[in-house]
C-alpha cells in the first residue's frame, strides 16, 4: 500500500484502541492510486475478517469520513475529511511541526529560513526563522504573500507544478513588475521554470525585493509539489546558492519526513 508513512506499521501499540487504529489505517490507505475501497479489498489488504472491515467502513461513513456509493457499494473519502483539512490549515500546526527544522537551518546557514505553501496566485509564508545575520525584514514574514512569478520562493514550487495546470494559472494573467529584474514575460518565465527543474533549485537576486538574494527548493509530499523551502538574505551576504544548497536540500527532506510520517 502506498499511502502515508503514518500507516507503515500496521500493529497497534499496547495501550491504544485497536478499533480506532484500524479505522485510521483505512483512511490513511487512500491516495491518488486508491480513490475508493470495497469491503473485500479492505479485509484482504489488512488481513481482517470481512465483518470487521464492514463495520469499520460503515462507522467511518456514519461520521462523514467516508461516502458510501449505494450502486457500487464502494467507499470514498467523505466531507468530514474536508472539515479537518480546513481546520488543519488554520491551526498553525504546520508551523509548529517545521519550526525546529527551520531553526536548525537558519542557525547553520546564518540567514533567514522560511517555508511557504501555495495560496491562490501566490506563495504564503507559514513559518520563518531568522538567522544570526539578523532579520530579512523589519516586520513579520509569516503570512507574507509572494507573487507566483517573482523570486525563488515561488519559482521553486511552480516549476514543478504540472505544465497544463501551471499554464492555466499564468496565461492571460498580468504579472506585476516589482524591480527591474522581475520577469514579466511568460515565455521567459517558462524558460526559468525549465532551468529550475533541471538543477533542482531556484536562485534569484532582487526579483521581488531589491538587494535580497534567495535560494529555494521544492518540498514534495508523496511525489507531488507541496510548497517551497527558502533561504534569504541581503545580496552582500549571499554571493551564491551553492554553499548553502546542501543544507537546504537536507532540510527539505526533513520537512517531507515530518509531514508524511516517514523516518
Amino acid at each position: 500500500m502506498a499511502g502515508s508513512g503514518f500507516a507503515a506499521d500496521r500493529t497497534t501499540p499496547r495501550g491504544l484502541l485497536q478499533t480506532a487504529d484500524r479505522a485510521l489505517l483505512v483512511l490513511l490507505g487512500f491516495d491518488r492510486s486508491r480513490s475508493d475501497w470495497g469491503v473485500t479489498e479492505v479485509a484482504e489488504q489488512f488481513g481482517w475478517d470481512k465483518s470487521v472491515a464492514q463495520r469499520i467502513l460503515a462507522t467511518l461513513a456514519h461520521r462523514g469520513f467516508l461516502l458510501a456509493d449505494p450502486d457500487t457499494r464502494r467507499y470514498r473519502i467523505g466531507p468530514a475529511a474536508l472539515h479537518l483539512g480546513r481546520i488543519w490549515e488554520r491551526s498553525n500546526s504546520l508551523a509548529v511541526l517545521v519550526r525546529p527544522v527551520l531553526a536548525e537551518l537558519s542557525g547553520q546557514s546564518g540567514v533567514t529560513a522560511l517555508l511557504s505553501v501555495p495560496d491562490a496566485f501566490h506563495m504564503r509564508c507559514v513559518e520563518a526563522v531568522d538567522g544570526p545575520a539578523g532579520p530579512l525584514r523589519y516586520y513579520p514574514l509569516v503570512g507574507e504573500l509572494y507573487p507566483a512569478h517573482a523570486g525563488a520562493t515561488s519559482q521553486a514550487y511552480y516549476a514543478f507544478v504540472p505544465e497544463a495546470e501551471r499554464l492555466r494559472l499564468f496565461r492571460s494573467r498580468p504579472m506585476a513588475r516589482f524591480t527591474d529584474r522581475t520577469i514579466t514575460d511568460l515565455d521567459a518565465l517558462e524558460e526559468r521554470f525549465r532551468a529550475v527543474r533541471r538543477q533542482g533549485y531556484a536562485y534569484t537576486v532582487g526579483e521581488y525585493d531589491a538587494h535580497v538574494a534567495t535560494v529555494a527548493v521544492p518540498v514534495h509530499l508523496n511525489g507531488e509539489p507541496y510548497g517551497s523551502l527558502s533561504l534569504g538574505g541581503h545580496e552582500d551576504r549571499f554571493p551564491g546558492p551553492l554553499d548553502r544548497l546542501p543544507r537546504l536540500q537536507h532540510a527539505a527532506e526533513m520537512v517531507e519526513r515530518v509531514l508524511t510520517g516517514r523516518r
